[in-house]
């Protein structure tokens, strides 16, 4: 069945397309409509005062495994008189909604494609589960590495790199991750030596390496065996003042090749001014000039209760003071890493929440390419992933980010440069943020952008200029692999189609790699010698993944492979 979206203005930046252009649809994906007429189309949507783009692409959000159930049986009074005052099922949450409640709001949005950045290798089967509950988004997840005792024992018995990157693909591969994720590289697992400060150049208490050899030797390990996704890298010290130096000692770390910062809000401090917490975002944006191997997305924090979940155990619970409500569960994960939950409310007249607030818009608005900035609030912990179109209109509209500007700590707002930025984002540049970046740093070589082949995600806007959060709250229609499940004119605004699992089958984007067998025995008995099961026990087979789990692996080509 061929689909005709005319009339509609496409946002396409990877073709720098911004005009006025039809977009046919076949089966699930866009074709080329040059030889068509409108009478050949099955079905014809009027876009008509429409910005057409591609479907979302979230970058890291926390959308599946084990972490997420803690919280929610942490937090189950707090859900529940939340879901009370809504009228809503508790599962709806606003910062935490089940996984089918969360697939839905990003559809609503127009996202279509989502990625679980703290996939544990003990936990991937039940984190791929959860999302498998995600039917018409699109999902995968990133590997954890970096505080397992295989890894931290490879590299203080200085194994050779090409062993470390037979170990690092095995890992992927059997967790049907797309990327490698490092979490405080080494401190968890300091932590549980008894170490509460762990910085980039600490030993380790019983390995002896430190952080930057930990973060050469992943940098290299996914250059090397082809990854798209450079190291996706949570510094050390998050949330500590004066963490700037961390932040740009790891990027040093690096050598040069590529990584990827996440969060970046939360590891972007000073330590200046009477409250001892100053903006560092002017220190980091010039290190980004510096060294065009480095990406990042930002983390925003939003006004409001959430809950921050994180494998930095060190981090939550030097956090946990601050916890509201006053709750917390920190958890060690085998010999892996571990979790921490700590809830917490962000109030707009503290200072360093304000702070933390204009921090985060700082370094959207002072980075100039935004192919190199993603749009983030870590879900759930700066704010729910449903504040995006609050955000975007904060970076869209100066008079808008000025008004709320005014109504943060008054000291928050003075020690900001924020109230001095003229920049506004334009359309195509969100675009870039959201759509056609994501899918480049990640290689979804058929997502992110509209050119014929392209996998048929699609949302349509309708233009709005006053208002970007209303514009892209709420878009007029949304295609996920060629299928309507998003139509304002229908009563039915969120089409069954959209949770119907024999037309949209849950996907799983993972990485197309290769590694060395015959290394596989050598970490293999190293595992046995620190876990209490067999390394192999991880595997999780395409079959498995589609028989028993219940979703489509799709494999995505590395880099250097043969397409």
């Amino acid at each position: 069945m061929k689909t005709l979206i005319q009339g509609g203005h496409l946002v396409d930046p990877s073709r720098e397309v911004d005009r006025l252009e039809d977009i046919w649809i076949d089966g699930d994906r866009i074709i080329d409509g040059a030889s068509l007429r409108p009478q050949d189309a099955d079905v014809v949507i009027d876009a008509t005062d429409c910005v057409v783009m591609a479907g979302g692409i979230d970058i890291h959000t926390h959308i599946g495994g084990g972490k997420l159930a803690i919280a929610r049986m942490l937090l189950d009074d707090v859900l529940q008189a939340s879901a009370r005052s809504a009228q809503e099922p508790a599962g709806e949450s606003a910062f935490l909604p089940v996984a089918a409640v969360a697939a839905k709001r990003y559809l609503e949005m127009g996202y279509t494609v989502g990625f679980e950045p703290a996939m544990l290798p003990t936990n991937a089967r039940a984190a791929h589960s959860e999302m498998n509950d995600m039917p018409a988004l699109a999902t995968g997840g990133y590997c954890i590495l970096g505080n397992d005792d295989v890894l931290l024992s490879m590299i203080a018995d200085q194994l050779p790199q090409s062993l470390i990157n037979d170990y690092v693909a095995w890992m992927v591969k059997a967790t049907q991750a797309i990327a490698v994720k490092v979490v405080n590289p080494g401190g968890i697992s300091a932590f549980k030596f008894g170490l509460r400060e762990f910085d980039v150049d600490t030993p380790h208490p019983r390995y002896g390496v430190t952080p930057a050899q930990i973060i050469r030797v992943l940098a290299r390990a996914t250059h090397e065996i082809g990854l798209v996704h450079p190291l996706h890298v949570h510094c050390s010290n998050l949330g500590v003042p004066g963490n700037i130096a961390s932040t740009l000692a790891t990027i040093e770390a690096a050598d040069g090749l590529p990584i990827h910062l996440t969060h970046v809000q939360f590891h972007c401090y000073g330590n200046e001014g009477p409250y001892r917490m100053s903006s560092a975002a002017e220190q980091l944006v010039a290190a980004l000039n510096r060294h065009p191997n480095v990406t990042v997305d930002v983390g925003q924090v939003m006004f409001g209760q959430t809950v921050t979940i994180s494998a930095d155990s060190m981090h939550q619970h030097a956090n946990r003071k601050r916890a509201t409500p006053r709750k917390t569960a920190l958890v060690d994960i085998e010999c892996e890493a571990g979790c921490g939950v700590v809830p917490f409310r962000y109030r707009r007249r503290r200072f360093v929440h304000s702070l933390q607030w204009a921090i985060g818009l700082e370094l959207f608005l002072t980075i100039d390419d935004p192919a190199r900035v993603f749009l983030t609030t870590d879900h759930p912990n700066g704010a729910p992933f449903t504040a995006y179109p609050h955000l975007i209109r904060l970076l869209g509209d100066r008079s808008f980010r000025e008004t709320a500007l005014a109504e943060i700590h008054p000291d928050a707002a003075a020690a900001s440069s924020l109230a001095g930025i003229d920049r506004e984002y334009l359309v195509h540049e969100i675009a870039t943020m959201t759509r056609s970046g994501p899918a480049s740093i990640l290689g979804l070589a058929d997502r992110g952008h509209l050119a014929a082949g392209a996998i048929a995600d699609l949302a349509l806007y309708r233009r709005d200029d006053q208002n970007l959060e209303k514009m892209f709250r709420s878009p007029e229609h949304v295609f996920v692999r060629g299928q309507h499940v998003i139509d304002s004119t229908s009563s039915d605004r969120l089409r069954a189609v959209a949770s119907d699992r024999s037309k949209l089958p849950p996907q799983t984007l993972t990485a197309d790699l290769v590694s060395n067998p015959e290394s596989v025995d050598g970490f293999a008995e190293r595992f046995q010698q620190r876990s209490c099961f067999d390394l192999r026990r991880l595997w999780i087979s395409d079959d498995e993944l589609h028989s028993v789990i219940g979703s489509e692996p799709v494999k995505q080509f590395s880099r250097g492979r043969e397409r």
